[in-house]
């Protein structure tokens, strides 16, 4: 029977993802946490054959918590569920250790397709990812300057691009308005942007945040 483990902030949706996976793998154990705290207990304390991560847990970010939850078990595979496109996250995420990444909008297709295919030793790409991967190898060495930056620089980045203050952003990374803004100036000095207005406008035109206007 196989052990599942889904963190998500948001209950109404991991009941949701239950339910999917109850119908599409029949006998299955399924637990759920919706914090990063209460994430690293639960893979640290209990042995699981897979875990559902969102990218967006609150107390830390999704790099960061899949990472960690890499470091504890090396082995255990870790399906990214997020609401962002797969453009916008999905090469990090596997960099960082995922073994497959789907969009909301797409797991009820193919969530029970992609455990079936991590637990079995495998990753899950999705078409529409490997055409991106594709894309990437033939465009070789010449990168867009946002894929630059590290993972926390890029979430830093959205964040501003998206209309969140320093403060907002220190409270969400629980980190100090100091070092976001210590981020912030760094963000601008590898874009060669000026200020907040030019790197929305950056973001919106890469796809990253969808325009406001």
């Amino acid at each position: 029977m196989l052990k599942i483990l889904i963190a998500d902030d948001f209950p109404l949706f991991r009941r949701g993802v239950k339910d999917l996976l109850s119908d599409g793998l029949g006998s299955v154990t399924i637990e759920e946490c919706g914090n990063a705290h209460d994430l690293f207990e639960l893979v640290r304390c209990e042995k699981w054959d897979v875990v559902i991560l969102d990218i967006s847990m609150p107390g830390t970010t999704g790099t960061d918590a899949l990472k960690q939850v890499k470091a504890e078990r090396p082995k255990l595979p870790v399906i990214v569920l997020s609401m962002h496109p797969e453009d916008q996250y999905a090469v990090r995420m596997f960099k960082a250790g995922a073994d497959a990444y789907l969009t909301k909008a797409s797991a009820p297709e193919e969530l029970v397709t992609a455990i079936k295919k991590v637990v079995a030793g495998g990753q899950y790409v999705s078409q529409t990812l490997g055409e991106k991967l594709v894309h990437l190898l033939h465009r070789g060495d010449e990168e867009t300057p946002h894929e630059l930056l590290s993972d926390r620089e890029y979430e830093v980045m959205r964040l501003l691009a998206s209309g969140k203050t320093v403060s907002e952003i220190a409270g969400n990374l629980h980190l100090g308005t100091t070092t976001i803004s210590t981020y912030r100036t760094r963000i601008l000095e590898k874009l060669h942007l000026k200020n907040n207005a030019e790197l929305m406008r950056y973001a919106v035109q890469q796809g990253i945040v969808e325009s406001k206007f």
